[in-house]
């Protein structure tokens, strides 16, 4: 059987479901879904920064203080309060309905990146509608689903997700500003721009308005003015938006003493464009190199799209889009500190101008070499397949039952594309693609991440199941107050074990553990000397197990003990 025989009924029943634009959003939702939901619930915490914000938001919900945004005792003023505030009202609802443990529950937080995630796909598919049919729309959103790094993002309790949505409801605002028919504009449009913007400044500062403004710079440069900005309502628009900001600002500044102005702005942003922050340095391209990886299986069409973006550049809707895509690009390449998310807002309008090259039968695979990147698409699946099995062959551990399923399928998809890709219509090979990235993330993040290959690098669950088996040998204690000593301090420990856990060397352990029963202390192999030296001689410390395994941050090896006071006779 060829891939064509699949391949072109679920074109023709792509023509279908396009009849209304009801039904064409009611698939991309559940294509979405169905792309982003593999390892979703599972997943640990993926340290840092998913259990950051998650425990940030779960001290909120313990002081009953939305205003104030702290990890344990530290003030995080990095970010606004938007994402805090929208995770505290999911996990609000899911104790409502009776979720058990919904604050240590991570999907929970995850929840709102996956709704960020789903919708950040319909608008992208709402905002290709100005440049393309409804079909070529369809295909546009859907790479941008299948695209890793949205992926990733849905399944991580952060801001990015959040924020592609509100940047794709402003750019499909300013595209049908600067595109779209000018006797139909009233103030539904005006409306969502300045909307978006509002939130996304709640979320994630300025990257929000950053797009539509780079985007009007450079279109007013080459159209030697922008009168067309009116349309947006600029003044009520403006003051919309910083209706929506400001109380919750003048809020922090009070409750901070204005110091999450200066944390946020003069150490968090202006020190990430000053020096590579937190280890994330590195020079200029690094983007683009990355983009390989960060935005498969997209890259190698985008790559095929870029003679024709280079020759309609003059174009209305081309300009649009590079000018929505080039200066915000060239921006992150320069600041020093980089990480893969920081461009995903571009990733929208280079679906699109693919939408646009694609309808226009500019993707020409008579050359040899385009065929040969759109090969990268199943060669890039079968490397990650590899890389899965490799990895359960090193740790000695079976794939879980997802991998045994969809594997088949993966290599067959895999094999075939890499045989018929280019030869049938271009769009086809754009569903086959989609249609590998599922196989793929069903392998990787539901076979592999969530079962027994990972397991060495899933510390924090295994320690904190530990201590939920010591409550069960302790009968006194209901719960168990834990410490960390050394070698370990990831804030998924904190959000998985409790706000209060403490970060303390092998001494400070020791006399923590002893001060009162209920106690218990995670004692790295490095802290066990000066643990047990600082014991007293007729300690009642007993060690209970050991757990072993990697620091999934800098992979590290690690050998933990287990340590609480022994049970009362």
């Amino acid at each position: 059987m060829t891939i064509a025989r699949i391949i072109e009924p679920a074109a023709a029943a792509l023509d279908r479901t396009l009849a209304s634009h009801r039904r064409a959003g009611l698939w991309l939702a559940v294509l979405s879904l169905a792309l982003f939901l593999p390892g979703f619930f599972s997943l640990q915490p993926m340290d840092r920064d998913e259990p950051r914000f998650a425990q940030a938001t779960k001290q909120m919900i313990e002081t009953g203080d939305y205003v104030a945004i702290r990890f344990q005792d530290e003030a995080r003023n990095k970010k606004p309060v938007g994402i805090y505030w929208m995770q505290a009202a999911v996990v609000g609802a899911a104790e409502a309905l009776g979720l058990p443990e919904a604050r240590t529950t991570i999907w929970t937080y995850r929840l709102v990146s996956l709704l960020g995630a789903v919708s950040a796909v319909l608008l992208t598919y709402w905002t290709a509608l100005v440049f393309v049919t409804r079909r070529n729309a369809f295909l546009a959103a859907l790479l941008l689903g299948s695209t890793i790094l949205l992926g990733v993002e849905a399944r991580l309790a952060k801001t990015d997700a959040v924020v592609l949505a509100t940047v794709m409801a402003a750019m499909g605002a300013l595209a049908r500003f600067y595109l779209g028919p000018k006797e139909q504009r009233g103030w539904r449009l005006p409306f969502i721009f300045w909307t978006a913007i509002g939130v996304g400044l709640l979320v994630k500062g300025p990257i929000t308005p950053m797009l539509p403004v780079f985007t009007a710079l450079v279109l007013a440069v080459k159209d030697r003015g922008a009168r067309w900005l009116s349309a947006s309502r600029p003044l009520p628009g403006v003051v919309w938006a910083l209706l929506i900001v400001v109380p919750w600002f003048v809020l922090i500044m009070v409750a901070t003493k204005g110091a999450f102005l200066t944390e946020a702005v003069g150490n968090d942003m202006l020190g990430k464009v000053s020096t590579g922050q937190e280890s994330h340095g590195a020079p200029p391209l690094t983007y683009f190199v990355a983009f390989w990886a960060t935005a498969w299986p997209m890259a190698p069409l985008a790559a095929l799209t870029a003679p024709f973006a280079w020759r309609a550049r003059r174009e209305p809707a081309v300009a649009f889009l590079l000018a929505w895509i080039v200066p915000f690009w060239l921006l992150f390449e320069a600041i020093p500190t980089k990480l893969p998310h920081y461009v995903l807002p571009a990733y929208p309008a280079i679906a699109i101008l693919i939408a646009i090259a694609i309808e226009r039968g500019e993707l020409s695979l008579s050359r040899k070499w385009g065929r040969v990147l759109l090969r990268l698409i199943p060669g890039r699946a079968l490397v990650l397949f590899a890389v899965g099995m490799g990895l359960s062959f090193y740790t000695g551990r079976a794939p879980g039952t997802a991998a045994y399923a969809v594997a088949p399928f993966l290599l067959w998809l895999a094999f075939h594309l890499l045989r018929d890709i280019g030869r049938e219509p271009i769009d086809q090979s754009v569903l086959g693609a989609a249609a590998l990235a599922f196989c793929t993330y069903v392998f990787v993040f539901s076979g592999i991440m969530t079962s027994g290959p990972f397991e060495p690098w899933r510390m924090s669950p295994r320690l904190a199941d530990a201590s939920q088996r010591l409550v069960k040998l302790l009968p006194e204690c209901k719960q168990l107050e834990a410490a960390t000593s050394g070698g370990y301090n990831e804030p998924s420990l904190v959000f998985l074990t409790g706000t209060n856990l403490r970060m303390i060397d092998g001494a400070q352990a020791a006399k923590f553990i002893e001060e009162q029963p209920c106690r218990v202390a995670f004692v790295d192999a490095r802290e066990e000397g000066a643990f047990k030296s600082a014991l007293a001689p007729t300690s009642q410390i007993t060690l209970y197990e050991r757990v072993a395994g990697v620091n999934l941050n800098g992979g590290r090896k690690l050998d933990i003990g287990v340590y609480a006071r022994k049970p009362t006779p």
